[in-house]
């Protein structure tokens, strides 16, 4: 009888691409037209894999996303962003090993890209130096970057805390880079972040530093 996979095979990668590829499908069609993304994440999308793996790599990313061009500030369908990701972590996986690692630094990259935004500038005069405040305020900055879902944080500790994600699109490595990003932008030492998926759409994240 077929167990599945053996980790590590060339059979499981195939199998975490064809599982990656049904969920792509599943959360396009969970999403609605008023479910937008900023146009700053698909331009980092393109970036990271313009600077890894050649220009030629970034357009097709580009074009995997159905868009010509790209305005920061504007709020594109998050569908297109999935199909964007898509193309980008099929491109980067050899490089950087597994789709999940290709997501997290897909994520870095959307947090290193926000920052540099006037909305992630004043992201950063609210948190200071203080991951706690960071945490917080990226309640009220995830609004203004996407126009979907709920989030909130729990306290766990001094230096650790639980973020939930209600009715998000990126799946949890994604979010993983995301939030280790921002607290190491604050100055944070030695940041874990282990994401979980409790459905399709709904994540946490255990945090410390």
């Amino acid at each position: 009888m077929d167990r599945g996979p053996v980790e590590g095979s060339t059979k499981a990668a195939g199998w975490a691409a064809d599982c990656a590829a049904w969920h792509l499908t599943e959360r396009c069609l969970a999403a609605t037209p008023e479910d937008g993304a900023r146009g700053m994440f698909f331009q980092g999308v393109v970036g990271v894999v313009n600077f890894l793996q050649g220009e030629d790599a970034g357009a097709r990313c580009l074009a995997a996303s159905g868009l010509k061009e790209l305005n920061a500030a504007e709020l594109y369908p998050v569908t297109r962003f999935l199909e964007m990701s898509a193309e980008a972590t099929r491109l980067l996986r050899p490089q950087l090993g597994d789709w999940e690692q290709a997501l997290r630094y897909i994520g870095t990259q959307a947090t290193v890209d926000f920052l540099a935004s006037m909305f992630g500038r004043d992201l950063m005069q609210a948190a200071g130096r203080n991951p706690r405040r960071m945490l917080q305020h990226m309640i009220e900055n995830y609004r203004v970057a996407v126009s979907y879902g709920e989030r909130s944080v729990l306290w766990t500790g001094d230096n650790s805390a639980r973020f939930v994600m209600r009715r998000d699109f990126m799946p949890a490595p994604y979010h993983e880079g995301v939030l280790q990003a921002a607290l190491e932008a604050v100055g944070a030492q030695d940041v874990q972040v282990h994401g979980r998926q409790l459905s399709l759409l709904d994540t946490e994240y255990d945090v410390s530093w």
